[in-house]
């Protein structure tokens, strides 16, 4: 009998195990509940991805929503070279910080300044120390499913990979006197926000609250224009800081963020993903009186090395230069819509217990819940079904994000022919389920 040879990404996966913790650099990477081998791309074009045995994937993961224009844009990537040519990073500032702070305080109403960091952690960590020192208060509120990163003080009843552990108020590594300043709440539910608001024990203590408007960490799962209405109110009247997390949905789903859609101004709001280019990046903005309370004007500290790091600064000024183009989220909206609501139509047909939340850019197919409006809804989640759902896509070239708590995203580089294929496949798997 043959022995068995292992494809060449089994090979670099095991190897990997042997010098990197899990294998991996990011836990979901290692498709731990999926049962096959973890994907080890090699190159991506477009709305594509190769494996290292030279598998092509359409790719609905899109670097977690970082890539709004695709893999490999020649536009981006003509900018990268420039900037290569004349050095990767000084530590020191340079031109294109200004210019690109300056594009998005343009297109952000409310934003009157930025800091740049090199990850969405980053930004939410900082800005709810920011909260804390410009109102001295100490009390953080976050929303119960809601991912802002892996800083100790947010690891309570937070989304993304987190939600494989079964206890929900800690991490192992995380201390009670930490994450004891971080009250959370069931998304969208009013009555629990005005019953803390109301509570003077809590709402003279209150510092900041930050959510998603649009999460993206437990799937697709939009505020209700009430509670977010309601949330922005109830923080101005006690002075506490509202902080948008809009790593993900920052130049996705509008221009001008998700507060635009909402005509809400939070007083402050971090940025991710696309303002990066595909490179690491993030930021985060807010009015004058309280960034001036960071250093080295204020004594709320924060430094970083490779902050404002200008190779991620010109794919990121590029990225939102080609997002500024007239129709672009409409025609994104389209793309989006040519899979989701021919998806939404067989769901309701056919009566499966599943649903499909969207918004533009990105969507997320729940198995299980008919219908998902905050994190407690995905206690009926199916993680089986989604397990053969993923493999039947995987095995026909898709690949979607590795999770039933992720968003699938859209760039503009899809294609009428790819998103077409998309479609018919998941419609394929609901007329077998």
């Amino acid at each position: 009998m043959p022995l068995f040879t292992p494809t060449k990404n089994q090979e670099i996966f095991s190897k990997s195990c042997e010098v990197l913790a899990g294998g991996v650099n990011s836990p979901v990477r290692r498709f731990t509940e999926l049962g096959i081998d973890p994907l080890v791309a090699q190159r991506g074009k477009g709305e594509m991805i190769w494996d290292e045995d030279g598998n092509r994937y359409i790719d609905f993961c899109m670097s977690w929503g970082a890539l709004l224009h695709g893999h490999a844009p020649a536009r981006v990537i003509e900018q990268v070279k420039r900037q290569l040519e004349k050095g990767s990073s000084f530590g020191i500032s340079t031109s294109i910080e200004e210019r690109i702070a300056r594009e998005i305080v343009t297109l952000i109403p409310g934003i009157d300044q930025l800091r740049f960091v090199s990850s969405g952690t980053e930004a939410t960590m900082t800005t709810i120390r920011l909260a804390r020192g410009y109102t001295q208060r100490d009390l953080i509120v976050k929303f119960n499913g809601h991912y802002h990163g892996h800083a100790d003080p947010f690891l309570v009843k937070s989304g993304s990979g987190t939600l494989r552990s079964s206890d929900q108020t800690q991490m192992e590594g995380v201390l009670q006197d930490t994450i004891k300043h971080t009250l959370s709440l069931p998304f969208n539910h009013i009555e629990k926000l005005k019953e803390l608001f109301y509570n003077p024990d809590y709402s003279k203590r209150i510092a900041g609250v930050i959510l998603e408007p649009i999460a993206a960490n437990m799937g697709v799962v939009s505020s209700t224009k009430p509670f977010l209405t309601l949330l922005r109110k109830e923080t101005e009247r006690i002075g506490a800081l509202l902080i948008f997390d809009e790593v993900i949905s920052g130049f996705r789903v509008n221009l001008r963020g998700a507060q635009a859609l909402y005509a809400i101004q939070p007083d402050l709001t971090c940025f991710g993903k696309i303002i990066g280019g595909g490179f690491p990046a993030a930021a985060f903005g807010g009015k004058k009186k309280v960034m001036d309370f960071l250093s080295p004007l204020g004594s709320v500290y924060q430094a970083g090395t490779l902050s404002g790091n200008p190779v991620a600064m010109e794919a990121g000024l590029e990225t939102l230069k080609l997002a500024a183009r007239d129709h672009f989220y409409e025609e994104l909206e389209m793309k989006t819509k040519r899979i989701t609501t021919s998806v939404k139509s067989a769901l309701k047909r056919k009566g499966l217990s599943a649903c499909l939340n969207e918004s533009v850019g990105m969507f997320t197919l729940f198995w299980g819940p008919k219908q998902v409006n905050r994190f407690e809804d995905l206690k009926k989640l199916d993680k089986n079904r989604f397990k053969q759902f993923f493999k039947f896509l995987y095995e026909k070239g898709i690949y979607f994000p590795p999770s039933p708590y992720e968003a699938c995203f859209i760039s503009m580089a899809h294609t009428e022919k790819t998103l077409e294929k998309t479609k018919e496949e998941i419609l394929e798997f609901i007329r077998q389920v």
